[in-house]
């Protein structure tokens, strides 16, 4: 099932800065980023409640926030892609 992740964190102290860096990481292993704070993930159910769980842990839920985006597995008729960045197909070739 496709997912778009999306997040702010605050970084406005040093524990922030590290909180944003955490959760970029984090996100960068399991997605494809699309834009600054906006990732892509194609996964199976188990392994997105398991990336979120990781994401809400890492979090200050006082300061940041999170946000999924529920696209499913028709997600192709529902993303438009218009500009600058080469869109991708997460489940087309991948060339080494």
């Amino acid at each position: 099932m496709m997912v778009l992740i999306s997040y702010d964190v605050s970084t406005i102290d040093p524990d922030g800065r590290s909180r944003l860096r955490k959760v970029s990481k984090e996100c960068q292993n399991h997605a494809q980023r699309v834009q600054n704070s906006v990732f892509e993930a194609d996964l199976d159910y188990s392994s997105f409640l398991k990336l979120k769980d990781r994401l809400i842990n890492l979090i200050d839920k006082n300061k940041d926030s999170l946000r999924f985006y529920y696209l499913g597995n028709k997600w192709e008729k529902r993303v438009e892609h218009i500009g600058n960045k080469e869109t991708y197909n997460p489940e087309g070739f991948i060339i080494i």
